[in-house]
């Protein structure tokens, strides 16, 4: 087979994979076919990666693979890309794949299997002599609850108490369920303050396998990556090597074809590690590796799958300067990190020297909570780690972004810490430190924003608003005074590519704004505010005192009360999940509960109301 006979590549994926996939096959000369679902078809803005391809075949589900085989049967496609997530790592898909004369883009399905099954892939890597973390079933403490299927954190839980072990076990089933339709667990003990280290591994069918050094993943956040770099501060040659050695025979002891990750828990230094799991996919986080050694993994992808040799030597390996990845996610660090949702109104990406941005959003996208909240991913490349955290902390702050919040400037502000500027890091550190952490939107935004509202700094007598959270703000005679704070304007110049530059008390700033009937979106250096009219008051349960909206848009999960029930303080009244995450509803006081008209599989949006807590005095006034 010839690299072209892959062509058309149906890539069975979407948002940011979608389009880098499609981006290096086009490159190659291969047609390419994308899917789509009805929550990404929206004929005035459809989805990004709906474009990036040369063919896009309506779909009911990225998870439905007699849907992604009929879409390649109608577009003629010849071969599968399942980019990471969804399908990638599901071996019955890979298998369907090649029963129908297909060519998948990935490793062979046994190896998928072994390496999907988090049991016998510690048996395997055991057997093949790579270290492994000790089983948590000797009733020590701390342990880890995790989901055998699938990763990214989903099904994750740390127990610390045996007393809660099965109220995490049953948790981490019920979101390993939600995630990879797989409820198995298992226990292992907990290393504290471990490093979250990982190694790139490639492989022919022809029996060459390398590895392409390591990357630093230790900064998470409820198990799942926030910052990603190679190579990791505390590796060196050496033991870079030991490493890829231990991950090359593991891949080798499962026969291993293309793309895939070996990651490693190990302590500070790194001088100890031991296995964790093996991905057998292209990782999010793979551009920092294709920055610091020149190559193009997806390209090597397609070139082992057409039955090329491996174009890759060991010896030749060698990390050139540092690269760093940032996570862009659509939430609020403000409000515990809750998912964000929204319209993109502003977007426009940062450029410079050593700076890649990999997307799946533009100006219209419609960020929800049907799929990850993962909107993009920032990379920083540079001669040293120094340079590259410089790059990705300017990148963060000039990249213009506007109608949905996202975790840009709470990213900043953790890269400029000194002990993750110095690479003294752990997987604990984040969770950690999350109040030092706090950034509050600079005051700036809330005055820029009404400017922006008004289209001028001297409109014809008093503009006002009475703003949700903010007070009254007025705007008149070259002033705006917002909740009674007064500045002075002395720029409004508003650009029709949502860019406006206004000066406050002399200092010129550059925002990122869009201006709606009764909402302003503005966004600068990674904040982002929604600025909003108070609103009018909810029918049903939002117009009881005792009133709890939904913290986040989502689906009920559970409800474990009824209108008329007593509850007290810290009572569960029900479940909330989004993008894979639950969160509990608690009664803030005793009381009855009013006002409750919801039940499992209900959608709900952001602060809608949800149920009333009417306390005992209130009932009876």
């Amino acid at each position: 087979m010839s690299l072209h006979d892959l062509g058309p590549v149906l890539i069975a994926n979407r948002g940011e994979i979608a389009i880098r996939v499609a981006r290096t096959a086009r490159a190659l000369g291969l047609e390419t076919v994308g899917v789509i679902t009805a929550a990404d078809h929206d004929p005035a803005h459809p989805a990004a990666h709906a474009d990036a391809v040369d063919v896009a075949v309506a779909v009911e589900s990225y998870l439905d693979p007699a849907e992604l085989l009929r879409a390649a049967a109608v577009a003629g496609a010849r071969s599968v890309h399942p980019g990471y997530g969804f399908l990638s790592e599901n071996a019955g898909f890979a298998r369907a794949v090649a029963e129908a004369g297909l060519t998948w883009i990935g490793p062979p399905p046994q190896a998928i299997e072994l390496m999907g099954d988090k049991a016998a892939a510690k048996e395997a890597a055991a057997a093949a002599g790579v270290p492994v973390v000790p089983s948590g079933d000797d009733g020590g403490m701390p342990v880890i609850v995790k989901a055998l299927a699938g990763g990214g954190g989903k099904g994750m839980r740390v127990v610390r108490d045996a007393s809660e072990l099965e109220a995490a076990t049953a948790a981490a089933r019920r979101e390993a369920q939600a995630a990879f339709g797989d409820d198995r667990v298992l226990i292992e003990r907990y290393l504290e303050r471990p490093r979250h280290l990982e190694i790139q591994v490639f492989a022919d069918a022809h029996g060459t396998c390398v590895h392409l050094g390591e990357r630093e993943c230790s900064l998470q956040r409820r198990h799942q990556k926030v910052v990603e770099e190679a190579p990791s501060p505390v590796v060196d040659a050496a033991l870079r090597a030991r490493m890829g050695d231990a991950a090359v025979l593991l891949a080798k002891a499962c026969n291993y074809v293309g793309a895939g990750t070996v990651e490693f828990i190990a302590t500070g230094d790194a001088s100890e590690f031991y296995f964790l799991e093996m991905n057998t996919r292209l990782q999010v986080e793979h551009p920092v590796t294709e920055l610091v050694h020149g190559v193009d993994l997806v390209e090597h992808q397609l070139r082992v799958a057409a039955g090329e040799p491996l174009a890759l030597r060991q010896e030749e390996l060698v990390p050139q300067g540092h690269a760093i990845e940032a996570r862009l996610y659509a939430e609020d660090p403000a409000a515990g990190f809750l998912p964000a949702t929204g319209t993109v109104r502003v977007y426009r990406e940062p450029t410079g020297e050593g700076v890649r941005v990999d997307s799946g959003i533009r100006v219209g996208s419609d960020v929800g909570t049907a799929y990850d909240p993962m909107l993009a991913k920032v990379i920083a490349h540079g001669p040293d780690r120094a340079t590259a955290l410089a790059r990705l902390d300017r990148a963060l702050a000039t990249f213009d972004l506007a109608g949905v919040t996202t975790n840009a400037a709470f990213t900043r502000a953790l890269l400029a810490r000194d002990d993750v500027r110095a690479g003294e890091q752990d997987t604990g550190l984040l969770e950690r430190v999350l109040a030092d952490l706090a950034v509050d939107p600079p005051p700036d935004l809330v005055a820029a924003a009404m400017l922006a509202a008004a289209g001028t700094g001297r409109p014809a007598g008093p503009w006002q608003r009475t703003l949700a959270g903010h007070g009254e703000a007025r705007v008149g005679d070259g002033r705006v005074t917002v909740d009674d704070r007064e500045w002075a304007a002395t720029e409004v110049a508003l650009g029709d590519d949502g860019i406006a530059h206004i000066a406050l008390d002399g200092v010129r700033r550059r925002y990122a704004v869009a201006v709606g009937p009764d909402t302003v979106w503005i966004g600068r250096d990674g904040h982002h505010l929604e600025v909003a009219t108070e609103r009018r008051a909810h029918d049903g349960a939002g117009a009881l005192s005792g009133s709890l909206e939904a913290p986040m848009p989502g689906t009920v999960l559970l409800v474990h009360v009824a209108d008329g029930d007593a509850v007290a303080e810290g009572d569960v009244l029900l479940v909330l999940e989004s993008m894979k995450m639950e969160l509990s509803i608690t009664a803030p006081h005793a009381g009855t509960v009013a006002g409750l008209d919801l039940a499992p599989g209900d959608r709900v949006t952001l602060r809608q109301p949800l149920v009333a807590v009417v306390a005992e005095e209130e009932g009876n006034a």
